[in-house]
């Protein structure tokens, strides 16, 4: 079965226009950044607040990893522990190290591209958590021993662990190896427990879906995960990912309550420095006339307390 997105005529990136992109053979070209030795804000976890668990608490791993306390549960949405993926080295390590990490429940995967789905932090994490995953990609887990498998469908809803789970769509695509182009779905999860409700987004081009999402969950947010790197050159990216200022937008159409931004400083997967979003996001937050505590660009490790956020 092949997976689609709600947007009729959105297709993959084509070789092509890849080959366009990587050639540098287009109007929007940026001066070359580097992949690596970029500085992003860091604070090392040495897993005092997040060893016992009676705390609700979110530490940034990196691009789009997070643990999440909630409840008494420990999630892990995908989690990306691996210092490259494949050529593509890793920019800054990740924010929490395994010997720190606790015994995680539940591990959500919102889609299957290696910079959200990593075999060998997965393979590490094992048979023990539930694995919260898009339709399609559930053999995977199964073929490599991982039997706790739920799979979800766009807007499907769950109570799993305890936690109060919706998957829901993005305008995106998936794809691992030369013949599973679109085998399985990807999307974002809402997910509430202990009195609080957090939205990650996954990866997502602008879309109609975001209405949807915003009129069934408008005001109910407590904290909102959103991509906010790998989106230069638009004319490339746009289809897959939106930009720093489509997110603040976004934001606003939710009625979240906290915007913590992701998906940028980790891996280099496009033209804008791997910094850029940390220095546009919060100009982009004063011309929206947000309030400044109300934005979190990421700190790498730093374990926030959720009742300090959302008091």
């Amino acid at each position: 079965m092949a997976y689609t997105n709600l947007k009729s005529g959105f297709r993959k990136p084509a070789g092509i226009d890849t080959l366009k992109w990587m050639m540098g053979w287009h109007n929007e070209r940026r001066p070359k950044s580097p992949s690596t030795g970029v500085p992003i804000p860091f604070e090392p976890n040495d897993g005092e607040l997040i060893a016992t668990g009676t705390s609700d608490t979110l530490t940034w791993i990196g691009q789009a990893s997070f643990l999440i306390q909630l409840g008494g549960k420990n999630i892990l949405i995908d989690p990306v522990m691996s210092l490259s993926l494949g050529f593509i080295k890793r920019n800054s390590p990740p924010g929490l190290t395994w010997d720190v990490m606790p015994k995680i429940d539940v591990v959500f995967i919102t889609h299957n591209h290696r910079d959200h789905m990593d075999a060998s932090t997965l393979m590490r994490l094992g048979d023990t958590p539930t694995y919260v995953v898009p339709q399609g990609l559930g053999k995977w887990f199964r073929a490599n021993k991982m039997t706790k498998v739920i799979e979800m469908g766009w807007w499907q809803q769950e109570r799993i662990e305890g936690i109060d789970v919706t998957f829901v769509p993005a305008e995106h695509w998936s794809r691992r190896g030369l013949a599973d182009i679109n085998a399985s779905w990807w999307g974002g999860y809402v997910f509430s427990r202990n009195g609080k409700t957090l939205y990650h987004s996954g990866d997502s081009g602008w879309f109609d879906g975001f209405a949807q999402i915003a009129a069934k969950f408008r005001n109910t947010i407590d904290i909102a995960m959103l991509p906010t790197g790998a989106y230069a050159p638009r004319w490339f990216m746009s289809p897959q990912h939106i930009d720093p200022a489509e997110a603040v937008e976004y934001f606003k159409m939710l009625g979240a309550r906290h915007f913590v931004a992701m998906h940028w400083g980790t891996f280099k997967l496009s033209d804008e420095p791997l910094d850029e979003p940390l220095y546009l996001l919060p100009r982009l937050w004063e011309e929206a006339e947000l309030e400044p505590e109300r934005l979190t660009c990421g700190i790498l490790g730093k374990t926030w307390l959720l009742d300090d956020w959302l008091r």
